[in-house]
């Protein structure tokens, strides 16, 4: 345990002062200590045998790269950026406004709904806060609503990106612990559903106190709901066919992610929004953001590697089991270290660093590592706009160049503590996650 616990201080060193990319200092924290555990030393450097650390990661790398079931990840990405291109994104936040735009408030709500939609589709927190900003903030200040709002309720609404399936945040969860991933797409569902709803109610308490900033917009007839509902049929219909061939198990997972990039790949034809230029620019960026995560997760792998060896979740399981509290006290532990930690990583970093260490110790206490998948998520969810490293703020401050980050962190307030209540609901009431998988699938 000592020496798991020195590799995780020097791991926080790597990244926080030396400034190493995670990826690569998990790598180099794994290695280095797995290579320790075999008795490397500073007398024995000449002469130590490295075929045990280099023959643990070489094969990490070459399984991570053949494993079929990770090709979900591309596939989902390039769905998302697919419709990205298509342009999507405007009709979805054309048909929130419709009946939601007209109320004290509506265009920031129509804002979290249509985040809601675009990020189950899209999958990426940040996507979704940057597409949305170009889409939702002109009409927002068009009717005078404050920037604070009109920032917040964006920046909010995108973190739902990571939660609602198809989510690569839980693909990348359900491969590191071993989990179904389509149970943790159905546990998703219901917590974030729960979410709209708890921004939502965060956006009346807004306009409750101060009702200039989020006046009403124009009411429109019905006949114009009618047609503003007609530009999201694309939308609705990968949703249905992708999560529904999951959830009734006509595909696997990774069939799903296929059919979707297929489908988003029809609709954007349809749509008339690619040329060869986007084309290529869509591939280069699944590209991209594929290898990032999957080097993220060699890494994360191979200090999961050296965590498992130390022996560190077994031995805080025994130091738990020595403390006699209860194992919700433990979970609640674990949950403020997240918070804290959020204060410092972004999502996809601390969820990597920690779940290796706190998964085993979960399982071993008894709780099912599906309802834990979904309130690290929750919990992720939060620091994504929470000060000072809140990722969501800072993607928005970079699109929108004229409102400062701290205009953005005092609007969310009421949001990130919206999600502070879902996370103790979620947490205190399995059955919210567990309900849909137990029925689907146990």
């Amino acid at each position: 345990m000592t020496v798991a616990l020195i590799g995780f201080a020097i791991l926080l060193v790597l990244i926080i002062i030396v400034r190493i990319p995670i990826a690569f200092s998990m790598g180099i924290v794994g290695f280095g200590g797995f290579a320790v555990l075999q008795g490397l030393s500073l007398d024995n450097i000449a002469d130590f045998r490295w075929t045990a650390p280099l023959s643990m990661a070489s094969k990490r790398i070459i399984d991570t790269a053949q494993e079929y079931s990770l090709s979900v990840i591309p596939l989902f990405i390039l769905m998302g950026n697919l419709v990205t291109k298509s342009g999507l994104s405007q009709e979805l936040y054309r048909a929130s406004y419709a009946f939601l735009g007209h109320k004290k408030g509506g265009l920031s709500m129509a804002t979290v709904v249509a985040c809601g939609g675009f990020s189950a589709i899209c999958g990426s927190s940040l996507a979704t806060s940057a597409t949305m900003a170009k889409v939702a903030m002109p009409p927002m200040r068009k009717y005078g609503y404050a920037d604070s709002l009109a920032t917040a309720s964006i920046a909010a609404g995108g973190t739902l990106g990571i939660l609602i399936p198809p989510s690569v945040i839980l693909v990348l969860y359900g491969l590191m612990t071993e989990t179904s991933i389509r149970e943790l797409f159905a546990a998703g569902f219901i917590p974030g559903f729960i979410g709209i709803l708890m921004y939502l109610g965060a956006v009346k308490y807004t306009v409750w106190r101060d009702p200039s900033t989020g006046p009403c917009g124009e009411k429109m007839s019905w006949p114009e709901r009618v047609d503003a509902l007609k530009g999201v049929w694309g939308v609705l219909t990968l949703f249905t066919v992708v999560m529904g061939g999951i959830y009734l198990g006509v595909f696997t997972p990774t069939e799903a992610a296929g059919v979707g990039a297929g489908g988003a790949f029809i609709i954007a034809l349809g749509r008339k929004s690619l040329t060869i230029r986007t084309l290529f620019e869509t591939l280069s960026d699944t590209a991209r953001t594929t290898t990032m995560l999957f080097t993220v997760l060699i890494g994360a792998l191979i200090f999961s590697d050296f965590i498992n060896r130390a022996g560190l979740p077994s031995d805080l399981f025994t130091l738990v089991s020595g403390l006699d509290v209860s194992p919700m006290v433990v979970i609640f532990v674990i949950l403020a270290i997240y918070i804290v930690l959020g204060m410092v990583f972004e999502s996809l970093s601390m969820m990597l660093l920690t779940v290796p260490i706190f998964y085993p110790l979960v399982q071993s206490l008894g709780f099912d590592l599906v309802w834990f998948g979904i309130v690290v998520v929750v919990v992720t969810e939060i620091s994504l706009i929470t000060p000072p490293v809140g990722m969501n703020v800072f993607v928005l401050s970079a699109v929108l160049k004229d409102v400062k980050a701290s205009t953005i962190f005092k609007g969310v307030t009421p949001f990130w503590c919206a999600d502070i209540l879902r996370l103790l609901l979620i947490t205190l009431v399995a059955p919210i996650a567990l309900a849909l998988p137990i029925w689907l699938y146990r």
